[in-house]
């Protein structure tokens, strides 16, 4: 008996080797390399240009005017698209729910956007909201709303509310996705007996759709605010950081310092400061969705 045991341990320490591998490989060492890299200035690439600087580069992080901009627009642009993502693609979850002699049509129609590319969304966006684009020729020569073309894209408002709305409508397939998985799992006997109880539609979302779905909720909460931190594409195609980097995001602006300004140490800081902000982030996520459970 303990032979076999031991056999069968050896044989699930052979299957699991190859994937520990590949994880320290290409996980846990680059993590490492970056955190040693962050206590560098200059350009790491070429030895001769990189000097130890200690914690001088967390320090910078603190002063960065620019990464406190850009990290002002990346939680405005998260804590806007991610509920609005969850609202609309709960609301589209729950009608396509609803009817489903039709609910592929409809699962079709509204994942298009989701598999379509960034960079293709992003540049229908910036030639519809250029000052040249099709929405000022709308509003100007056919509606006449306005004498003169709107710059929505050379301002910051103007600019983080375009990529915004386009970060909301490219996010509401995925959740619908999401919840109408959810949705489709609450017995369906909890909705009878409540309407035999004379509930009503607002009545079964708040005591019986939502508490069903609230695993769902946090699943979804996690990981589109992982996904509001990391947005970059946007950025880059409809402004590109312009003007005068009063659109940058966290990341973009720590590829700028990466591989712009040649400032690799100080990238590495920047992604280190961003993840402990994700951390925390996640964990007051979570610790409030129990203190709900539990009141």
């Amino acid at each position: 008996m303990a032979t076999r045991m031991k056999q069968n341990r050896v044989q699930i320490c052979t299957l699991l080797l190859p994937g520990v591998i590949l994880f320290l490989l290409f996980t846990i060492y680059p993590i490492l390399k970056l955190f040693y890299m962050s206590f560098f200035s200059g350009e790491l690439w070429e030895s001769a240009g990189a000097s130890f600087c200690g914690m001088q580069n967390y320090y910078k992080v603190l002063k960065d005017e620019t990464f406190q901009i850009a990290l002002q627009n990346t939680l405005v642009y998260t804590f806007l698209t991610v509920p609005g993502q969850m609202a609309i693609g709960l609301f589209v979850a729950i009608f396509v729910n609803a009817i489903p002699r039709f609910s592929v049509t409809f699962r079709v129609l509204y994942y298009m956007p989701v598999i379509t590319s960034w960079v293709i969304v992003s540049l229908v966006f910036r030639y519809l909201f250029n000052t040249e684009g099709l929405l000022n020729y709308l509003f100007t020569n056919i509606l006449h709303l306005t004498a003169e073309n709107i710059a929505w894209l050379d301002s910051r408002p103007g600019a983080m509310a375009v990529m915004i709305i386009l970060g909301i409508w490219k996010g509401i397939g995925w959740n619908m996705v999401v919840f109408l998985a959810a949705l489709q799992s609450i017995p369906g006997e909890q909705y009878e007996s409540a309407e035999m109880d004379g509930a009503n539609s607002r009545q079964k979302l708040l005591y019986i759709t939502l508490p069903g779905i609230r695993s769902t909720i946090l699943f979804a909460l996690i990981v589109l605010t992982i996904g509001g931190f990391n947005t970059f594409t946007p950025v880059k195609m409809i402004t590109g950081g312009k003007p005068m980097h009063q659109t940058e995001m966290v990341l973009t602006w720590m590829y700028y310092k990466a591989f712009g300004a040649g400032e690799t140490g100080y990238a590495s800081a920047l992604s280190f400061v961003i993840a402990l902000i994700l951390i925390a982030l996640a964990v007051a996520q979570v610790m409030m969705m129990k203190r709900n459970d539990e009141g």
